[in-house]
């Protein structure tokens, strides 16, 4: 409570001059710190110098199409990601994807 009080009857000037000192001595220490961190760091990476190779992809099999617009037969669609525009339409228009069905999918 002491120091509560201290500051509530320093002026505006001292209570500046404080500030200053308080900024400056927390640049300092901040400073070092972060200096202390980068030199642990810097052993860190040293101590761990084996370098990993990059990760590969698996390779995935190819998917064949399931889906074939009615329209427009070069139109396909493996029924992955994101739905063609024919396929929205199909279903807008109350009709179903059972429809687009390709029959033969040996390829």
């Amino acid at each position: 409570m002491e120091n509560r009080n201290e500051i509530q009857s320093m002026s505006t000037d001292e209570l500046w001059n404080l500030y200053e000192q308080m900024n400056s001595q927390l640049a300092e220490r901040i400073t070092a710190e972060k200096a202390r961190l980068d030199e642990r760091l810097n052993k860190l990476r040293s101590a761990t110098n084996v370098v990993t190779p990059p990760r590969t992809r698996r390779p995935y099999p190819k998917v064949l199409p399931k889906y074939q617009n009615p329209k427009n037969p070069a139109e396909t669609w493996s029924g992955r990601g994101k739905q063609p525009l024919w396929a929205k339409e199909q279903l807008r228009s109350g009709g179903k994807l059972d429809h687009c069905l390709i029959a033969d999918r040996t390829g």
